[in-house]
């Protein structure tokens, strides 16, 4: 009997003692930013792909100013990468089940996400038809801690 209680003593000391309080700091609260990585351009007249590593061609859009901030750094002018580093504005047009990025004014194509991670801007498709030569871009995002 003695050991029972002794051990329930310690049991009930050991779960009182603890504290179910929350510390948490909020201070501590990590906020991102998401970048669009282009990966991919393929379509053209030849219908050639290019591939681009992370971080090369980087697309950041701020859906409150309505503004595209690309920064660009291929240096291989064989490769289509669509647009040059710089700030643009930008708006998307959306038709039944279908929606298209315009930049600048200009329509640039259907976009479609296929994941919460990744999305294709599709040249070809554009909100008055088909074109035969355009290009279709994938993009992979990364999220960057903001300071």
């Amino acid at each position: 009997m003695n050991f029972k209680f002794s051990f329930l003593f310690i049991l009930s000391t050991v779960l009182t003692s603890c504290s179910l309080g929350d510390n948490t700091s909020y201070q501590d609260i990590i906020t991102y930013k998401e970048q669009w990585h282009l990966v991919e351009s393929n379509g053209g007249v030849s219908g050639s792909t290019s591939q681009f590593e992370l971080h090369t061609i980087v697309w950041e859009f701020d859906g409150e100013e309505e503004n595209l901030t690309i920064t660009n750094n291929n240096t291989d002018d064989s490769k289509e990468d669509l647009l040059d580093s710089g700030t643009y504005s930008f708006s998307q047009n959306n038709e039944t089940d279908k929606s298209y990025l315009s930049i600048n004014g200009t329509e640039y194509g259907e976009v479609t996400f296929e994941s919460t991670g990744a999305f294709t801007l599709d040249g070809t498709s554009l909100s008055t038809g088909t074109v035969s030569d355009g290009y279709s871009y994938e993009f992979t995002r990364i999220l960057v801690e903001v300071d």
